[in-house]
């Protein structure tokens, strides 16, 4: 993440990632979340902030999913159900439960079918969020397969030429296995930047860059500025000329794959707070020889990160490479929460009984 979307830390409360993903589980399950589901849930939250995603995190996802379950919008014990489904895929019916805890069912089917035929696609709908949409597809990696995970959200992108929102952030990741090397893992929204980074900015109170959000008639703003009160999300690419029909396009795929291929609406139809998700396993082994794979993947990331940098740059980086290296650190030094963030965490488990040990 960009240096305005992190707290700084010499006002942050460094927690542990084991206390902080037991604390976060023993707050799910007083959600009436059953123990296994609050790990797995836990488990996704304290994963984002590891590897740096603190935007998908426990500082800014947790209090949104605590109002959910507490408002019904959130089922804390959905009876998911296969719609449809062959030996390559099937469609899932989330019912409303927390795609954070769901997702990870339908991608272990995805892994499963992938097992039995090369290939395994899951769609969820009526689903909720799902937070870090690359913990779902690295649970790919440890089978020697590619995982893919993509989710239609609700509307927050206003459309190339676009006055009003018509698309979610709509992110695509896509983690793949190498050897020695860290994984390739790719996560990204397809709009400018993810809508929970620009609430990041507003409680850190950090400049925006020019090209990430739209004035509330559609106008990109192009300079840098405040956190406005009112603002849509523009594309990836920003304006036309800068390529923003492509950030459009990608996240148009999205929405109709994680979408309207699941049966039950996209991101904009019916509308908050309504997800789909959608998740793929690629076994390599119905490609190449898995370990030959692996080698040449390393042999791949290698040839890019020796690139020659360009002037005034240090290195040039793949996908995943940031994340692998904050995990290192912050597996050993501790997650930094902001402390409006540590005391919200912890005036909630003195509500709800629950021990916080930080």
């Amino acid at each position: 993440m960009l240096p305005q979307f992190r707290v700084s830390l010499n006002e942050a409360v460094n927690v542990s990632g084991d206390d902080l993903k037991n604390t976060v589980a023993g707050i799910f399950v007083k959600m009436g979340v059953p123990q296994e589901d609050a790990l797995i849930g836990a488990d996704a939250l304290v994963l984002a902030d590891l590897r740096g995603v603190d935007s998908h995190g426990v500082s800014n996802m947790l209090k949104s999913y605590v109002n959910g379950y507490t408002s019904g919008q959130i089922n804390p014990k959905p009876d998911m159900k296969i719609i449809r489904e062959t030996p390559a895929t099937a469609s899932l019916d989330s019912d409303r439960g927390l795609g954070v805890i769901t997702t990870p069912r339908a991608m272990e089917l995805a892994i499963k079918k992938a097992k039995d035929v090369g290939v395994g696609m899951v769609t969820l709908g009526n689903a909720r969020h799902l937070g870090m949409a690359s913990y779902h597809a690295m649970m790919a990696l440890e089978h020697d397969m590619i995982g893919v995970c993509m989710t239609s959200a609700p509307p927050r992108t206003v459309p190339t030429f676009g006055a009003e929102p018509r698309l979610g952030t709509n992110p695509i990741a896509v983690a793949v296995p190498a050897k020695n090397d860290h994984p390739f893992v790719f996560d990204a929204a397809t709009s400018s930047v993810a809508q929970n980074k620009i609430e990041i900015a507003r409680r850190l109170g950090a400049k925006l860059e020019p090209g990430w959000l739209a004035t509330e008639d559609g106008t990109p703003i192009m300079e840098e500025m405040d956190v406005p009160e009112n603002y849509h999300l523009l594309p990836m690419g920003a304006t036309r000329e800068l390529g923003s029909h492509k950030g459009y396009g990608l996240s148009c795929v999205v929405d109709i794959l994680a979408g309207v291929l699941t049966g039950f609406g996209y991101g904009a139809v019916p509308g908050r707070p309504n997800f789909g998700h959608y998740v793929a396993a690629y076994n390599i082994s119905g490609f190449d020889e898995p370990e030959h794979f692996k080698a040449s993947m390393d042999e791949w990331m290698q040839m890019m990160k020796s690139t020659k940098p360009a002037p005034g740059e240090e290195r040039v980086m793949v996908a995943g490479q940031p994340e692998a290296e904050m995990e290192v650190i912050r597996r050993r030094d501790g997650i930094p929460l902001h402390p409006e963030v540590a005391d919200w965490i912890r005036d909630t488990c003195a509500e709800l009984s629950v021990d916080c040990p930080f």
